[in-house]
């Protein structure tokens, strides 16, 4: 019987950084450093958006559910996008759901039973939390001259604040 040699993944790199990129070492350090709490924050904001939109109840249950449903795509079309201009600068991402609880800012909300209101006034709140990291990771990015990662950055924002304010506007505030 012959034996097959095992598939080998290629090394890993010690020096992270591609050879494309020309941000400086401590720059892309900096930047990666930002995109995984960054990250982080987007999962955790997507899985609580999406554990509302499974929750909800009462009169305005279509409304909400469909609402919290798109934003919850939207929010989840982010992730990947954040993770791969990581690993395009050369640095790395997230492994797991436990890494995401070690990195995340944005709170969490397990409570076995939450009013629409309340479900709709947190994730806005989060939204604009999020607004406001989105912008000092572009100060991040601005400082250390990633005109790439800054206008992807501009694009969440506007994102967002769309989010924020449709939420805004359904919860009177």
């Amino acid at each position: 019987m012959a034996r097959h040699s095992p598939i080998r993944a290629e090394p890993r790199r010690t020096d992270n950084a591609p050879a494309t990129i020309d941000l400086s070492h401590d720059g892309v350090e900096e930047i990666c450093a930002g995109l995984r709490p960054l990250l982080a924050d987007v999962f955790a904001l997507y899985l609580k958006t999406k554990n509302f939109h499974w929750h909800m109840s009462g009169p305005h249950f279509r409304d909400y559910h469909l609402l919290l449903d798109e934003q919850g795509e939207q929010i989840f079309a982010m992730t990947d996008d954040i993770a791969e201009r990581a690993r395009k600068l050369g640095g790395t991402t997230l492994h797991s759901i436990s890494d995401i609880s070690r990195h995340q800012r944005l709170h969490d909300n397990n409570e076995l039973s939450v009013s629409p209101q309340d479900m709709l006034t947190e994730v806005h709140a989060d939204n604009k939390l999020l607004a406001g990291e989105l912008r000092a990771l572009h100060e991040v990015c601005d400082r250390n001259g990633d005109v790439a990662t800054a206008s992807l950055i501009e694009n969440w924002i506007d994102e967002t604040e769309r989010r924020a304010w449709f939420l805004a506007e359904v919860i009177g505030g």
